[in-house]
């Protein structure tokens, strides 16, 4: 099967050359476990351990209850304004990782003008990484919680108010253990995103050391391949441990509408809402803030002598010499990752859902789509390095030009896109495959003419996905642009290293107008598709 050869040449083969280079020398030469007892026999390295560790799990704790009250306002109350509100809670999506750390300098940093709310203490470090992750993490999560919350069973909370159950009894034994594989599933979401995430630590991390930036360390500062190659197994762990951990609580959850169900419809409750309401608005106001602040960043002169308004910064050939070039590049390598992976992905879950026979090769398809949701970005780009810089690799020649990093990119983003494309094609009926085989109507004509129109606009969702994704990612492909590919996310990272904090919010603005735009543009393609394609749903 297609699926099972892109899998094995974008994923499976990288990460085994990574997993063997980690127990070789520089020279080549087998050495089982030495390098990773000198990684564990060196102090900082194991710090950056300590620390990758405790930051994701402080910024996780911090984020999964600020998006569970917020999911909560939107999903089971009857607050004003919820579409407004929930379409500002999913807007840090639009933004690369690097941007809320640059706003939090303007902010907080030694010069910010709001560094007074720190009481002294210094942004450069955990405390910026954390505000920084909890901004970056806070729509994914509010993403799992509030599908969670939107399903409820009227009944249950019926049966509470007639045994005389209080208000917080019934949060207690009725919402929260309806909700409970929800919030477990966005700890363990948002704990690897921290935990992975190479470009918040990277421009206000200072001298805290986490995992992500010893990998970059040890690859781009020392060349070490080796012991990058060792870094990045470590770093695999934790996210392999929290996705087996998700894929566990998955399996034990249950459904909780029957066919004998009544839709929850939340009550109007003026004291709730109204508190919920100021809750919203406090976190929306964040979410805008940070955004406005590097906007204005990316505007001002000279931060903070002269704030008069210019475009000057966004001349990116005077911060950095690939100018607007990065940014044409990943608008290229955004388009090629959304078109391509959007087929090779629809195809591949169809493949897994419609065809009969080949039920291993089936299951190990869909084993190896879901690998990708526990490899981080680094840990893949790296693999890459090993595997497409070797001289015996006949696919080589791709190294340093963009296919490389449109390879890189639908394989890192690979898993979220297949369970889309299978949800999609699984609301399908089989019994539209089997009236079309009595009819001798073939499998191809059926896809063309049912499956596809059906499932247009799941496709366009993955398109989309894809799409913003490719925009925003730095982690991954950090390792893998060559002299005339470089991507705007990384151009952000260079100029920040150089002192061109303003050019590189004015970029990192850029990308997110350009996600924006892709985002109306969707809005108005889903429109457009519902009438002409699902018709049938409102019958």
């Amino acid at each position: 099967m297609a699926a099972t050869g892109f899998l094995f040449v974008a994923l499976v083969l990288p990460l085994a050359m990574l997993f063997e280079k980690s127990f070789r020398d520089h020279d080549g030469k087998f050495v089982g476990l030495a390098n990773f007892e000198r990684y564990f026999g060196t102090p900082s390295l194991v710090a950056s351990l300590w620390n990758t560790l405790w930051v994701s799990l402080l910024a996780t704790c911090i984020v999964v209850p600020i998006a569970f009250v917020y999911a909560y306002a939107i999903r089971r109350t009857t607050m004003p304004g919820r579409g407004v509100f929930r379409a500002l809670g999913l807007v840090p999506i639009l933004a690369p990782s690097l941007l809320p750390a640059i706003a939090l300098i303007y902010l907080f940093g030694n010069q910010g003008f709001a560094r007074f709310l720190l009481f002294g203490e210094p942004v450069y470090g955990p405390i910026g990484i954390v505000i920084a992750q909890v901004y970056y993490c806070f729509p994914h999560a509010f993403l799992i919680l509030s599908t969670a919350l939107a399903i409820a069973d009227r009944r249950h909370y019926e049966a509470a108010e007639v045994l005389g159950a209080g208000r917080i009894r019934v949060f207690l034994t009725v919402t929260l253990p309806g909700v409970k594989y929800g919030v477990v599933s966005a700890f363990f979401v948002v704990f690897t995103m921290v935990a992975t995430d190479f470009g918040i630590p990277k421009v206000i991390g200072g001298r805290f050391n986490v995992l992500a930036t010893d990998v970059y360390k040890q690859v781009i500062g020392q060349q070490n391949f080796e012991m990058g190659a060792v870094v990045g197994m470590v770093l695999l762990l934790p996210a392999a441990i929290a996705f087996a951990a998700d894929r566990w609580v998955a399996r034990r959850q249950v459904a909780l509408l029957s066919a004998r169900a009544v839709p929850f419809e939340p009550q109007k409750r003026r004291g709730r809402d109204m508190a919920l309401l100021a809750f919203c608005g406090l976190i929306a106001a964040c979410i805008l803030v940070v955004l406005g602040v590097s906007f204005w960043a990316s505007l001002i002169q000279y931060w903070p002598y002269n704030l008069s308004i210019s475009l000057r910064n966004y001349a990116f050939t005077n911060a950095d010499a690939s100018g607007w070039s990065s940014y044409f590049n990943t608008l290229a390598m955004a388009v090629c990752v959304a078109t391509i992976g959007c087929s090779v992905i629809s195809f591949g879950a169809w493949l897994v859902d419609k065809t009969r026979g080949a039920e291993f090769l089936r299951g190990l398809v869909h084993l190896l789509a879901m690998i990708p949701l526990a490899v981080p970005g680094l840990v893949l780009g790296i693999a890459y390095i090993f595997f497409f810089n070797s001289p015996r690799n006949p696919f080589g020649f791709i190294y340093g030009t963009l296919a490389i990093l449109v390879l890189n990119t639908i394989a890192h983003f690979y898993t979220v896109a297949h369970l889309t494309s299978l949800q999609a094609l699984k609301q399908l009926d089989p019994e539209f495959e089997s009236v079309s085989a009595s009819l001798k109507v073939s499998v191809w004509r059926t896809a063309w003419r049912v499956t596809l129109p059906v499932s247009s606009p799941a496709l366009l969702d993955v398109w989309f996905y894809m799409f913003v994704n490719a925009m925003t990612t730095v982690s991954a492909v950090i390792f893998l642009y060559g002299p005339y590919t470089k991507l705007a996310s990384v151009a952000i990272v260079n100029m920040d290293e150089a002192g061109f904090t303003a050019a590189a919010a004015a970029m990192g603005c850029t990308i997110v107008a350009t996600s924006a735009a892709a985002k109306v543009l969707h809005s108005l393609l889903a429109a457009w598709l519902g009438r002409r394609t699902q018709a049938w749903r409102a019958r």
